[in-house]
């Protein structure tokens, strides 16, 4: 059974959707392997404006799966200098997975109802935009559980709330509720049902729909860059990306496109190619 769905809407709007409520929509292995899969291929497709990830059930996913470490499961060997090594690996080829997230060349907006626990949070700190129900939490579940955060959590949580609460969260894994999260900034707006919630997402997909899908990109590179960068690398390297998607053509058309109340028609980013693949 596959651990999501994944469309794109007539509006450039991709929609993938977690789809195992009864499960908490864990992330068990097959959930790592498609996501890789269907990001990658978002990514090199260039049809998509914008992601939205929404949940099914009560909750926006519990996190990783037990079963994955499990009998049968992948085996994390801590009796071997070897075999920690490999957990090294592991490790980082479950943060690549998100980092994918971070790398898209278009935003990603979360739609986040009730908890989003251990992994979940992982995931959508990854994320550009978040948006959750008045009843969601956040919670650091992997310190109740005897381990360190692992998938991206303790790096990116820093740099959207201040470090003293994610200290506070990850020592003692108590449980963000979504007034808290809104007032310190790492969700974006909160609503009653998560139908709103939804809605308000794609609302905001909408919008960046409708601008040029290069100045986006260029938009998501330069904040990523400026906040892992000391300003003045920031201000050249945006000197030289601006100049590298400048278009005259694109800001004529937003211009007219606003005088005339009307949509603006852009070109849309292009398919990505790698060596190995067959030309089309």
């Amino acid at each position: 059974m596959h651990c999501f769905t994944l469309t794109t809407s007539d509006d450039q709007i991709a929609h993938l959707v977690l789809n195992r409520p009864q499960e908490l929509n864990t992330m068990n292995a097959t959930f790592w392997r498609e996501l890789g899969e269907a990001l990658a291929g978002l990514q090199c497709a260039g049809q998509a404006r914008a992601l939205v990830i929404s949940s099914t059930g009560r909750h926006f996913s519990a996190g990783m799966a037990l079963d994955v470490f499990g009998a049968g499961g992948v085996l994390m060997d801590d009796s071997s200098p070897e075999g920690r090594s490999a957990m090294g690996l592991l490790i980082q080829e479950l943060q690549g997975t998100f980092t994918q997230l971070e790398a898209l060349r278009i935003p990603v907006i979360a739609a986040i109802q009730g908890g989003c626990i251990g992994g979940a949070v992982d995931m959508v700190t990854a994320c550009c935009l978040r948006y959750a129900t008045a009843d969601a939490f956040f919670c650091i579940q992997e310190i109740n559980i005897g381990m360190v955060a692992d998938v991206g959590t303790l790096q990116r949580l820093p740099k959207l709330i201040p470090e003293a609460v994610v200290k506070e969260l990850a020592y003692t894994g108590r449980r963000l509720p979504a007034a808290r999260a809104l007032a310190l900034g790492l969700v974006n707006e909160v609503f009653d049902t998560p139908e709103a919630t939804l809605a308000g997402a794609m609302q905001a997909a909408r919008e960046i729909a409708a601008k040029p899908p290069v100045a986006i990109w260029g938009t998501k590179q330069a904040i990523h860059y400026a906040r892992d960068h000391a300003t003045a690398d920031a201000l050249q390297h945006m000197g030289l990306l601006q100049s590298a998607i400048w278009s005259n053509t694109h800001v004529r058309e937003a211009v007219s496109a606003m005088k005339e109340k009307r949509a603006g028609k852009f070109p849309a980013l292009p398919p990505l190619q790698g060596f190995g693949e067959p030309a089309a």
